[in-house]
Parts: structure tokens; C-alpha cells; sequence
């Protein structure tokens, strides 16, 4: 049996024998090159206890174990790690967990809000202070109508908080206290528990209209009730920074010092030199599966953003033929920046109910673009609790498969 460490060149992919033996293998033809196809379970949630500090939720990312196998195997402590989408931010702070040097770029300012603060990692007691010297009394006219979703008091202390925000950024006195305080309390918008801003309302990856919030509140008989802004920043600050160690924390503040965090489109990030990244770790948008004007214009409108302007420039493509012609220019970008004996790992998946496997059109993009494409890795899963909330309860629907296609770099 071919074994995905021959695939990637002689062991430079270091897998346990277990997992080499449960894999089936078979290889497809792409652009008259041979490419090993291995499916199986590459890493599961017991496999690698994920840390905390990846707590924070944004529709369709994913695991921290994926770019952690990668990253593990694939590059050493100082190597430059990148994600041309980074989203919430998980390739660059696993990367950075793992002492490696990280950029991280998105089109959408949300991933920079996401992601810069769980690297400059403010400690506990500086964020309790900081939000005790809040003032929240003085009432706020709002410009929109959120009464559906929050206590007229949550309101009134979800207003100041902006306000404070707003003036530090605007004054350019916002430091990695405020812009942790700006992350957690964006991520409590909206959500299902009462750890969030909100009455009950969908996932937090995604906002309901304030229309269909009326309808869910009238279908449950709920009213929003008041939630202290100040104690649940809090309570989620600690949840996220629970079980870090020195290590961890000091690998944080040293990738912070040298990180860097774009919002370019990812077939133009000038920014980065030519060759210097030894691992880009990514997933695109698959299509225009996810609408991310809709799902995040509550977390725009805390932040001052245009969302639909943000969604405009985000590659979000109707046909596969469109989709192809937008990443073969990401790719050729991804090939100048890699570095030579470079990797890049390109997680897509399925798409229109299963009928499109985005690894099939991905390969011969890369080809194209001058890599080698070594193999093309299916890692098995079951659907997340979050799908299940979605109403997938059968892998019918959404993205049933990690499907990462695996380049590399020529010399």
C-alpha cells in the first residue's frame, strides 16, 4: 500500500502507522499527473485537546486540529505560517501556539478584530479593570431598533460600550485591552445561551434579521431579558484564557510582536515578501455558500462597518467556472510568496448537496499555477453540534468533509 509519507516526499509528512493503515488510497488523474487520494480520519477532537483561546465563533471555519496537523509536520519553530483567509484567525493562532512567525489576511476587518487580540493575550486582571472604569449610566441614542434582541438596559450598556470604542479607535488611543474588550464583546452578540448579550436567538456565527427576530421571540413567548455586558466579557475572557500555560502565553506575545494582519484581496498581498512563507494553511469561501453580509451585520454595526461593502469584496462566486478563475489568480499569488520546498494546504470541501468536490477543481488550479500537487487528503467527519442546530441531522446538506489538496513548491 502507498503510504501518504511517500505521497509527500520521502517522510517530510510524518503520520502514525495506525492512521497509514486505516487510510484507503487511490490516486485520479490531474492535468496528466498522478495524485494519491488518501481517506480517512486524519485527527480527531481526542486526538489533540484544541485550546481554549480558539473559543470564538464564525460561520464555516474550521478545527484548530487541521492546520495543527500541518503546521506540526510541515514547518519548525520560526517558520513563517499564512492564511490568505483567515476568518477567526484559527491558522494563526495555532501557528503561533506553536512558536511560529504567522500573517494572517482577510478581506473582512472582522478577522483582524477576531484574531489580533488573542495574540497580544492582555491578562485577566488588566481586562477587569479596564471594563470596571466603564461608565455605562449615561443613556445612548441608538440608530437602530434592537429591542428585540436586548433589554432596554443590555442596550443601554451594548451603546456606551460602542461609544468607548469607537472614540479610543477614532483617537487612535485603542490598545490590546480595548481590542480584547472589542473582540469578546463582538463575539457575545448574539447567541443560544445565557452567555450572550441576547435573548435566545440563532448561533452566534450568524444574526438573525430583527424581523425574524421578532417572529422567533413570538414563537417561544420570550422577552429579552437584562444581561450584565461588564460581567459576561468578562466570564468569556476567562473561559478563553483557562488553561493556557507559560509556554503558550509567552509564544502568543512573541508571534503578536511579528505578526502581521492584512486585509488585502488575497490575489494582491504586496505586503508579503516572495518566498517567505514556508506553510499557508487556508480555506476560501466555497462558492456563495455562506451570505456574509446577513449573518454579520450586527457584529458590522458594533464595529462601524459596512457589510455590504465587506461581502462586495469577498469571493463569493455563483458557478464553479467563476470560482476557478478567482483562485488560479490566488494561487499564483500563494506561489510567489511560498517559499521554494514550500507547502500549501487547501482545504475546500463539498458543495451544491455533495454534487461538487472542490478538491477535483482545486488541483489542477495549483498545477497551473507552477506547484507540485502531492496528494489530496479527505479527512472523515461527523456533523458538529452547530450543524445540528442548523437542522442537518444526516450529512445531506453543507460541507460533509474535510478535503485538503496539498501542494508543494518546486526548487
Amino acid at each position: 500500500m502507498l503510504d501518504f509519507d511517500t505521497a509527500v516526499n520521502a517522510g517530510s509528512l510524518r503520520l502514525s502507522r495506525a492512521l497509514v493503515m486505516s487510510r484507503r488510497a487511490r490516486s485520479r488523474e490531474v492535468l496528466q499527473q498522478e495524485v494519491p487520494v488518501y481517506e480517512g480520519e486524519l485527527w480527531t477532537a481526542l486526538q489533540r485537546q484544541a485550546s481554549c483561546i480558539h473559543e470564538i465563533s464564525y460561520r464555516a471555519c474550521y478545527k484548530p486540529q487541521l492546520p495543527a496537523y500541518f503546521i506540526e509536520r510541515l514547518t519548525e519553530p520560526g517558520d513563517l505560517v499564512y492564511d490568505p483567509f483567515s476568518g477567526r484567525g484559527t491558522t494563526a493562532v495555532e501557528a503561533a501556539l506553536q512558536g511560529r512567525r504567522v500573517v494572517a489576511n482577510d478581506v473582512n476587518p472582522l478577522s483582524t478584530i477576531l484574531t489580533q487580540p488573542r495574540l497580544e493575550l492582555p491578562g485577566l486582571g488588566d481586562i477587569e479593570a479596564r471594563l470596571n472604569s466603564l461608565r455605562f449610566k449615561v443613556k445612548q441614542p441608538s440608530d437602530i431598533d434592537l429591542s428585540m434582541f436586548y433589554h432596554r438596559d443590555t442596550e443601554r450598556e451594548l451603546l456606551a460600550l460602542r461609544r468607548y470604542l469607537s472614540g479610543r479607535r477614532d483617537d487612535y488611543t485603542e490598545d490590546a485591552v480595548d481590542r480584547w474588550i472589542r473582540m469578546v464583546a463582538t463575539n457575545r452578540l448574539t447567541g443560544h445561551s445565557p452567555g450572550f448579550f441576547s435573548v435566545y436567538t440563532l448561533p452566534p456565527n450568524q444574526a438573525a434579521s430583527p424581523g425574524n427576530q421578532i417572529r422567533i421571540n413570538q414563537r417561544l413567548n420570550q422577552q429579552p431579558e437584562y444581561r450584565d455586558v461588564r460581567a459576561l466579557i468578562l466570564r468569556k475572557s476567562s473561559q478563553l484564557q483557562r488553561k493556557l500555560k507559560p509556554l503558550d502565553r509567552e509564544r502568543l506575545h512573541a508571534a503578536a510582536e511579528t505578526a502581521a494582519f492584512m486585509q488585502d484581496a488575497a490575489a494582491s498581498t504586496l505586503g508579503i515578501p516572495t518566498g517567505a512563507v514556508k506553510l499557508t494553511v487556508t480555506s476560501p469561501p466555497f462558492l456563495d455558500v455562506v451570505q456574509y453580509a446577513s449573518d454579520n451585520w450586527l457584529r458590522g454595526w458594533f464595529n462601524e462597518l459596512d457589510v455590504t461593502e465587506i461581502a462586495a469584496r469577498i469571493t463569493m462566486s455563483s458557478t464553479v467556472s467563476h470560482w476557478s478563475t478567482a483562485m488560479l489568480e490566488v494561487f499564483r499569488e500563494l506561489y510567489r510568496v511560498t517559499a521554494p520546498n514550500g507547502w500549501v494546504a487547501f482545504e475546500v470541501g463539498e458543495v451544491r448537496g455533495g454534487k461538487i468536490k472542490l478538491d477535483e477543481i482545486v488541483a489542477p488550479i495549483g498545477i497551473a499555477a507552477g506547484f507540485a500537487c502531492m496528494a489530496v487528503a479527505i479527512n472523515a467527519q461527523q456533523f458538529t453540534k452547530t450543524a445540528n442546530i442548523w437542522g442537518v441531522k444526516n450529512n445531506s446538506k453543507g460541507t460533509n468533509s474535510n478535503r485538503i489538496v496539498l501542494f508543494r513548491k518546486p526548487v
